[in-house]
């Protein structure tokens, strides 16, 4: 008969490492005083059995030839935006992770998920283990009708929620949260390290098995990451991550990982009365209250995947009153801005010679964080336009990355930026010139805006400010 023998080991709460003693700096992350130590209970006496009481079960290698697919594969949840993020729809048997921070909206997005597939006849089980039943009723009457598809269990034993799942078979299952859930064999609280690499192996056993998609819910750190190890993150298939400021109304989706799609893609919400609405059209929520006339102030083309986004951003250069001027990026990386900084003072000349001596703050606009570096030229100038007190004409659009040479290089799918600039009326187009002689070569050009190629920072600085 298997004897259980309870002892501990350590674990790392940033990446999951385990050892068997305490360290100071984990080995693999390299993260300081990240251990933390968690009771264990392995099974002894000779038993093939895991955790959960089940035998492995074994089966034959198959070839990749004998592997037969449908295009039925996915479905849809009824929410553009999102199928947009998960790479064009729910992939059967896949494990979704969505964190982000405490009243964004990913409880409510997944509720407004599940009414959409109840009503089209498929049996969803959404398990709640932070809410009653009547406080989920009362949140699903502000989002609209529900069918009798869809079934409410409050839970949090894995043992009860796997019998539930293998007894009722639905077509997709919503965990709410993985921090609340807990097996009876480990011996460590629920939300600990153990809990939750456990509850995600059983999960993932389910969902793998069954067929079934199981979408769970994490909640985040101060720090921004899913609370409880990252093994957590590479044992699920995809991992999305909402983004914004709970208090204003926007609300930005972005896949950080997805084994059946780009991990590029973002999708765009707004936040209501009833739930939150798809903003079909981006660019022109992001634009929408920018500034005329003024200094430090232009549009950029970024890429999302194979979604172009036009973006505001901001900048303010003013005399520092300290012997060392202060910068600070919002939306940005900061290295990236000081880079851009240095390379404008000693390639451009005497003109801007005293740049380095003003305190510089870079923004953009609409809260989103954008690290592409096709803003690099759109960061500079309108550094450069701030510094110079002077504007840069409205309908003018930049994109390029810069070299530290001080070069502007190519940047892809610049077609793709053209047609979205033209689309939102813009007349001028600043692009890498590299960029431009491919677009005039393949005849991408578009109808009703100018293309003005440039090779250098210095070379944009006359097109704009001459």
């Amino acid at each position: 008969m298997a004897k259980s023998k309870t002892s501990s080991v350590f674990f790392c709460q940033k990446c999951g490492y385990e050892s068997a003693k305490w360290m100071g700096q984990c080995p693999a992350c390299r993260e300081w005083n990240s251990f933390v130590e968690e009771p264990i209970t392995r099974h002894t006496g000779g038993s093939s059995k895991g955790i959960t009481g089940k035998a492995s079960k074994s089966e034959e290698p198959s070839s990749l030839s004998s592997i037969e697919l449908n295009d039925e594969e996915r479905f849809g949840t009824g929410i553009g935006e999102l199928d947009r993020v998960l790479g064009g729809g729910i992939v059967p048997g896949s494990l979704v992770l969505v964190g982000g921070d405490p009243g964004i909206g990913k409880s409510t997005l997944l509720l407004q998920m599940c009414r959409n597939l109840a009503n089209e006849g498929r049996k969803v089980l959404y398990i709640s283990g932070e809410e009653s039943l009547k406080q989920i009723k009362l949140r699903a009457l502000r989002i609209g009708d529900f069918t009798d598809q869809l079934l409410l269990y409050c839970e949090t034993d894995l043992a009860l929620i796997e019998a539930t799942i293998t007894k009722h078979k639905p077509e997709l299952v919503v965990i709410d949260s993985i921090q609340t859930m807990y097996h009876d064999d480990v011996a460590s609280a629920p939300g600990s390290v153990s809990q939750v690499r456990e509850a995600t192996g059983i999960l993932l056993r389910l969902a793998k098995t069954l067929a079934i998609p199981v979408f769970i819910v994490g909640h985040v750190t101060k720090e921004g990451t899913v609370a409880g190890p990252r093994v957590l993150e590479h044992m699920v298939d995809t991992v999305l991550y909402f983004e914004g400021d709970r208090h204003a109304s926007y609300r930005i989706l972005r896949g950080v990982k997805n084994r059946f799609g780009s991990t590029n893609e973002i999708g765009v919400f707004e936040m209501r009365q009833n739930g939150l609405a798809e903003v079909p059209n981006a660019s022109e929520f992001m634009l929408s209250g920018r500034p005329e006339n003024a200094s430090g102030s232009v549009v950029v083309c970024s890429m999302e995947g194979t979604r172009p986004i036009l973006l505001e951003i901001q900048a303010l250069v003013c005399r520092s009153n300290f012997g060392l001027p202060r910068r600070q990026a919002m939306g940005t990386d900061y290295n990236r801005v000081n880079l851009l900084m240095a390379v404008l003072e000693k390639r451009i000349g005497k003109s801007l010679s005293e740049l380095s001596s003003c305190d510089a703050y870079v923004n953009i606009a609409g809260g989103i964080r954008i690290l592409e570096p096709a803003l690099d030229l759109g960061i500079a100038m309108a550094i450069v336009s701030s510094f110079k007190n002077k504007p840069i004409d409205e309908k003018t659009i930049l994109f390029g990355e810069i070299g530290l040479s001080g070069e502007v290089r190519s940047v892809s799918m610049g077609e793709q930026r053209l047609a979205e600039s033209a689309k939102l009326g813009f007349t001028t187009c600043i692009m890498p010139r590299t960029t431009a002689d491919a677009l005039k070569e393949h005849h991408a050009l578009v109808k009703g805006i100018t293309v003005k190629g440039v090779s250098s920072v210095d070379e944009a600085i006359r097109v704009l400010f001459s």
